[in-house]
Formats: C-alpha cells, structure tokens, sequence
C-alpha cells in the first residue's frame, strides 16, 4: 500500500504536466465535451482519454479537475496502465458513441445538453478488453464497467470509479446495508498526520461526502460487483487537493483467461446542513438501491 500511495502521488504531482499534449487514438478534435443535464454537469477530457473531469452538481464542482477518472490496472514490475497513466504505455480507444436523449450525437460538440446522457466508450488496455459506460438520468450519475480478460494476467491490483471530491470536502459516511448499526462517519482533516491517508479500506454497500462551503452532499451506491474480484472501497485523502474514491479489486491476484465481469456504481446528490447531512444520506443511499 506504501508504493501505491507514492506512486499516486508522483501521478498527482506530474501527471497533469506531461498528460496536457497527449492526444488519444480516437475521439473529436477538442480538449474537453461537457454535458448538462438537469442538475448534474459531467466533464470529459480529451487528455484523459475521454473519462470524467470534473462532476458538479446545481453549477458547483464536487470534484476536482486536478485528478484522472476511469479505470487503472496496476501490473507486476511494470506499473499502472490506464486513465491518465501515461508512463508505460496509453489505454487503446476503441470506440466512443455519445447519445442525448436516446439520439446518437454523430459530431460531439464541446457542449451537449438534454435530460439524459449515455456515453458508451470501448478500449482495450494488454489484455484486457473494456467498456466502460457512463449515464445521466434523473440526476443521477450511473457508472458501469466491464472487464473481459483475453488471457490469464497476474495483477498487483485494478481500480475504477475513481471520484476525486473536492479538498474541501469535510467528512465522509460509508455503510453496509446488513449492518446498518455500524455506519462509518469520518472527518476529512488538513492536518499533516492525516494528510496522505487512506480511509475505510473495506467492503461497503454506499460511501457519501458532505462539502460544507456548498452545503451539497454526494452519495454513490455499488449496484453490481463481480463475486471473485474482492472489491474494496478507499478514500484517499490528499490534503488541498482532494479527497478521492477508489473501488479496488484484484489485489495481489491472477485474472484468470476467459473471466468477465461488471461493476456498477450510481451516484446522487443532495443539499442540507451539516446536521441533516447523515440522515439525508441514509435515505438516499436506501432510494439509490431501488
């Protein structure tokens, strides 16, 4: 866990620098495509090969663009590959289809809009074959990826859903529905000795965020995991940059040839005080599931 913290935080510190004159494979000729719809607002980027930038919610960021999304598989003695990892070697674009409101975009503009977004984008990183699909209804935030593995791969670990929140994200609550009793609340400090901490590292059903400056919360819900991959959430939080979410899985395992599987995340979002905000998050963690 100590290489993998350094080696995030080399890509937070470099990352950016090095990925601003990448341009991937496939995909239009724009730095980045951002799309409304209702009260939720999802950023792509083109340097980040066309994942998530930025979240925002009633107008305001509740991530940060200081960050990559998507998927990352991190490989014995050769390192990370995937989403804004570009050290080793760049994900393989397949296909990118954009749909507003049930209609194909055929030439995506650098701003779309509608009441529902679907955004279905296929690659293909060594071995393994992804589809990664991303959906805005009802303002809310559904993300899903599958992984196919062509041949059998050994793997320090894969990641996905990564959500970095903003730095001024104050606390976080994570629970797991058979034991409703045990809800985790934590503060999400500046201090030095908490700065470069992971929190949770556990199995849960629903983690939320509470940003005081907006007063807005996120809540995002598992909805699908794959039974053999030991799924583990963690929040990594790096002080005045962010507080981020991590789904890992496959840690210290072989992937064996022929496997495929799909994690499913969907998140909401609310507004209240500081003293509502458990409450409320329950309650939209229990509506999420539905």
């Amino acid at each position: 866990m100590k290489r993998f913290c350094c080696l995030l935080l080399l890509l937070s510190l470099s990352g950016p620098v090095a990925a601003q004159a990448f341009v991937p494979n496939l995909g239009p000729d724009l730095p980045s495509i951002t799309v409304r719809c209702g009260e939720v607002t999802l950023m792509l980027r083109r340097h980040s090969q066309w994942t998530p930038a930025r979240i925002d919610f009633r107008g305001t960021p509740m991530t940060t663009e200081r960050s990559a999304y998507g998927t990352v598989f991190r490989y014995p003695e050769i390192g990370f590959i995937g989403t804004g990892h570009l050290e080793n070697e760049p994900e393989e674009l397949q296909s990118l289809t954009f749909y507003v409101d049930g209609k194909e975009v055929a030439t995506p503009t650098a701003e779309l809009s509608g009441e529902t977004l679907r955004f279905v984008r296929v690659s293909k990183i060594r071995g393994f074959r992804l589809t990664n699909v991303f959906e805005i209804k009802e303002d809310r935030l559904y993300e899903t990826t599958t992984v196919a593995a062509d041949v059998e791969t050994p793997l320090d670990l894969v990641y996905h859903f990564m959500h970095a929140w903003t730095p001024t994200v104050s606390v976080l609550m994570a629970g797991s529905d058979a034991k409703p009793e045990a809800d985790l609340i934590q503060p999400l400090l500046n201090d030095d000795e908490v700065d470069h901490k992971f929190y949770i590292n556990a199995a849960v059903d629903w983690m939320s965020v509470y940003e005081p400056g907006s007063q807005q919360f996120a809540v995002s819900r598992l909805l699908e995991t794959p039974a053999t991959a030991g799924s583990t959430s963690k929040v990594w939080n790096v002080v005045g940059t962010y507080r981020k979410y991590y789904l890992t899985a496959f840690q210290n395992q072989t992937v064996p040839k022929g496997f495929k599987g799909t994690w499913r995340m969907v998140t909401g979002f609310g507004e209240g005080d500081r003293e509502q905000w458990p409450e409320a998050a329950r309650k939209l963690a229990s509506e999420l599931s539905k």
